[in-house]
């Protein structure tokens, strides 16, 4: 990518983690966390490696994506919101009461969802369904789903991966973020999946570890996935993140998991944001 790409993906992010604050902020309640850990990879997804139309959602030739990490809505909300599939205005209505835009991504509501998700592991079964399915109907078609490293606790993850080796679903992209920190605390201590990059190889998944907040690597991970095309190998792309990056007093806190910011917080988290987006635009 070019410089001058890479710095719009840099400033689009950071429009990105906003939009998670304010929706938090808006509803008093949800996980701003785990999805601004992911904001970067959203990001990416959505303003670069999916073939997507916002003005038409449901188009039939249109790559998928799952979020099976469905507590993250307010990333892929905001995501959602920035890449034009519905007003970011709306984004503060998160979890109201009447809102379309609720605690966990709803398919039949969401422009841009394509699964209801929720609980954790049902989301990359889902999704290694798609996959199936568009190989069985000869489709070009692409199906992405981010996981948390807490959910690899779950047995459906493994079952999935096995189905997508079997199956030879080299259209499938599986994405760990890996922050490390899980609502209880530090995922080793809760339950440890180490070593992650081994399970996915072992389950017949190409495996690419990366920072997840380098654009360049992000990039990078991608091409590796278009690349094992023809391979028969679903990718595993593992990123190592920060949970509550952008934000200096949710970083790598374990609290920031379930909790939204009070007015004093939001307003400290905003001016943050802000200053890296000036820090990018000189």
């Amino acid at each position: 990518m070019t410089p001058a790409e890479k710095k719009e993906l840099q400033l689009r992010a950071v429009s990105v983690r906003e939009g998670v604050l304010t929706s938090t902020h808006g509803a008093k309640a949800g996980h701003p966390g785990g999805s601004l850990s992911a904001a970067d990879l959203f990001t990416y997804l959505y303003f670069k490696e999916m073939r997507i139309d916002p003005k038409n959602p449901r188009w039939d030739g249109r790559d998928r994506f799952v979020l099976s990490k469905g507590h993250t809505a307010p990333g892929l909300y905001s995501a959602l919101a920035q890449r034009g599939y519905f007003p970011v205005e709306d984004l503060p209505t998160l979890r109201h009461i009447d809102s379309y835009l609720q605690g966990h991504p709803n398919m039949n509501t969401v422009p841009g969802v394509d699964m209801s998700t929720g609980s954790l592991g049902q989301g990359i079964s889902a999704a290694a369904g798609m996959a199936k399915g568009a190989k069985h109907l000869g489709k070009d078609i692409n199906v992405y789903t981010v996981l948390g490293d807490g959910e690899l606790a779950e047995g459906q993850v493994w079952e999935a991966a096995m189905f997508a080796a079997h199956y030879k679903l080299d259209n499938f992209c599986i994405i760990v973020d890996l922050n490390g920190l899980q609502i209880d605390g530090r995922t080793c201590d809760v339950m440890n999946t180490d070593p992650v990059d081994a399970k996915f190889a072992a389950f017949g998944c190409a495996v690419v570890e990366i920072d997840g907040h380098d654009f360049d690597a992000i990039e990078g991970a991608f091409q590796r996935f278009h690349e094992n095309h023809g391979s028969g190998k679903p990718t595993a792309i593992l990123m190592r993140t920060t949970k509550g990056r952008g934000v200096s007093y949710m970083e790598n806190q374990a609290g920031w998991h379930g909790k939204a910011p009070n007015d004093e917080e939001y307003a400290k988290g905003m001016a943050e944001l802000a200053a890296a987006r000036a820090a990018l635009e000189v």
